[in-house]
């Protein structure tokens, strides 16, 4: 299910963004198309208008000023005097006197068809002077692609004609090129968006598997906690059936003691679970905290004297400022860090349980001398379900205190971290 999600992100991600890049790539081609077609129109009218400039201030057009301007403009030129060709325009080979003339009608036919000739432009005109207008258009030959064309009437009553024709296959050649290149330019980037993507969406959902992979390892974890107190439970049950009244009792005991068990186990899961959910909340009020710690230190010194263990308390002499939080949840911590510190120091041991304020920051640390923890199960000591070592089974923990603690202290915006304690064994320290 992970691979085929990942996938479809995968695809969805670099799907939309090669769509974007396609679109913005076709606009920016229409409009630099757009503008080279009409740069190179522009550019064509400026060289007519300097042609006929010329015309103008000539009175002879010669051969040999024709075949100058056709090799300078790449252009091709076309004289008619009341519609008869010039000798320069029959002096080519056959075979391009033919292709010269096929361009020629078809330009005369283009421009027959685009405008309506103005009769007023054949007012008379003084022998004496040269009158010319000229006007540029766009035409397709159908053998020899696209051209940009000018027809230039001069002299008197407009006989004398001039056709200047400029093929646009180089600018074509140039716009082919120009899309080549972004064809390629977006398929390399669509190719790496893809991987992009791949990685991208793949760490994306990274947490998510995690996630889930956490929670089966949950759900697996409660089932096997669950199941052996539940064994014992319907086992006990089952001898209670036909046990004597004696017997019978012992057997009610076991199953009250598994009952409180499982309930201790349901309690956690539920306390986990609403933090999952962000429906874990914290009431912070202003709370003393020395007198918090007097408190759990009364309460657990009992239970320490029973097993023979010293446990002592170490509070800061200086009056101390009031510190938000939610004095149940926070005792709750402090409970889970000198329960387990008690269950894991041998007889005769210690632990220390201090508080102390250092730059704007409480600091509750609880230290023993028990058998500590190694470097690998410090990064796992958090983890929900988890138990350094085997031996610790048998304490009647879950590895869930621990990962309530830890939730508890990062609703408070703190941190809780453990240590070596020198000598042996384990130092928790809870910053808030």
């Amino acid at each position: 299910m992970y691979n085929k999600v990942h996938r479809r992100l995968t695809l969805l991600c670099a799907g939309i963004t090669a769509v974007i890049m396609i679109v913005m790539s076709l606009c920016y081609l229409y409009v630099s198309e757009r503008g080279l077609y009409r740069n190179q129109f522009q550019s064509f009218q400026n060289d007519i208008n300097t042609i006929t400039t010329n015309l103008e201030q000539q009175s002879v057009i010669s051969m040999e000023w024709l075949s100058k301007m056709e090799a300078q403009g790449n252009y091709l030129f076309f004289v008619l005097d009341n519609g008869v060709p010039f000798l320069y325009n029959q002096l080519n080979d056959s075979q391009e006197a033919s292709l010269r003339k096929q361009l020629l009608s078809e330009a005369l036919d283009a421009f027959d068809n685009l405008f309506i000739y103005d009769p007023s432009l054949q007012a008379v005109i003084p022998a004496t002077s040269y009158v010319s207008f000229h006007l540029e258009y766009e035409f397709v030959s159908s053998a020899h692609g696209a051209y940009y064309a000018s027809v230039i009437r001069m002299g008197q009553n407009a006989s004398l004609e001039i056709i200047v024709l400029s093929s646009l296959a180089s600018l074509e050649r140039q716009i082919q090129e120009q899309r080549i290149r972004f064809v390629l330019i977006d398929l390399a980037a669509i190719l790496l968006l893809s991987v992009f993507s791949w990685f991208f969406t793949g760490k994306l959902l990274k947490p998510i598997v995690e996630n889930q992979l956490k929670q089966v390892q949950f759900v697996a974890s409660a089932s096997h906690e669950l199941k052996t107190p539940l064994a014992v439970i319907l086992s006990a049950a089952e001898c209670c059936r036909n046990a004597d009244a004696d017997k019978q009792q012992d057997f009610l005991k076991i199953i009250r003691q598994e009952v409180r068990r499982v309930s201790a186990l349901v309690n956690d899961m539920l306390t986990l679970s609403q933090s999952d959910n962000h429906y874990f909340t914290i009431s912070p009020q202003p709370i003393e905290l020395d007198t918090l710690l007097m408190n759990s230190y009364e309460t657990f010194e009992p239970l320490a004297r029973d097993k023979d263990i010293a446990l002592s308390i170490h509070l800061p002499r200086e009056a101390l400022p009031a510190c938000p939080a939610d004095p149940e949840r926070l005792s709750q911590v402090i409970a889970i860090l000198l329960h387990n510190a008690i269950s894991y120091t041998p007889a005769h041991g210690a632990i220390d349980l201090s508080l102390s304020y250092e730059k704007n920051h409480f600091l509750l640390s609880v230290m023993d001398n028990g058998i500590g923890i190694s470097k690998e199960d410090k990064k796992k000591i958090f983890d929900r379900f988890y138990r350094a070592e085997r031996s610790r089974s048998t304490k009647g923990h879950f590895g869930l205190g621990l990962s309530i603690a830890s939730e508890i202290v990062r609703a408070h915006g703190g941190s809780i971290a453990v240590t070596d304690t020198r000598g042996g064994g384990s130092t928790f320290t809870v910053v808030l």
